[in-house]
């Protein structure tokens, strides 16, 4: 298509490689890293133990999640454990287990993506550490927006699938037309907690 002259543009994931892209409609995955990694130090108590729910390795937007997090994060805390989930939930469940079972002392798990997240918050209860523990996820997905409204969740990054859609639409059209379109749009982050939850269910 490209070679025909047709515009051509990704929504929600880069294909690095390709030259022949017009623009990215995605989110900033380390800018929404560095949102969890912000509120995390302001909320973590100075040199707790932290546990990290990986995405899939080798995934460039999952893993600028967890860089983005430990860049702000700085040595607010220590970070005990690094486990990759394949944003699985049982794998997420599995994990946690694990973590909790050699680190009963981490004070917050943090998950590159939701489902890993929701399968911890069971490992989590089943533990007797429900609401005791920070726990912060990357999605906002359904599932961790009803736990956050809970209160056995301590907040997710959340994206704009709706944005991605009319950003993207947008930015087809403005390339159709000849018009200069950015290379990146970024489509946006927000940290979900109790505060504003409901502004997100």
């Amino acid at each position: 298509a490209v070679d025909k002259g047709i515009k051509g543009g990704l929504i929600d994931n880069d294909i690095p490689d390709w030259s022949g892209k017009t623009a990215v409609v995605a989110t900033d995955n380390l800018a929404g890293g560095q949102l969890a990694g912000q509120w995390l130090a302001e909320n973590l108590p100075d040199g707790g133990k932290i546990a990290i729910l990986e995405g899939v390795l080798g995934n460039p937007s999952l893993e600028a999640r967890v860089d983005g997090m430990l860049e702000t994060l700085g040595d607010k805390a220590e970070v005990v454990a690094q486990t990759p989930t394949d944003c699985d939930q049982t794998k997420g469940l599995n994990a946690a287990q694990d973590i909790l079972t050699a680190n009963p002392d981490i004070v917050a798990v943090y998950g590159a993506c939701g489902p890993p997240i929701t399968g911890a918050l069971e490992a989590v209860k089943a533990a007797g550490l429900e609401g005791k523990l920070i726990v912060v996820g990357f999605d906002a997905s359904g599932d961790e927006v009803a736990a956050i409204q809970a209160g056995t969740q301590s907040a997710s990054v959340a994206q704009f699938p709706d944005k991605m859609g009319s950003m993207g639409a947008q930015a087809a059209f403005d390339a159709a037309m000849g018009n200069p379109v950015e290379p990146n749009i970024d489509t946006g982050t927000e940290m979900v907690t109790a505060h504003n939850v409901d502004q997100n269910s």
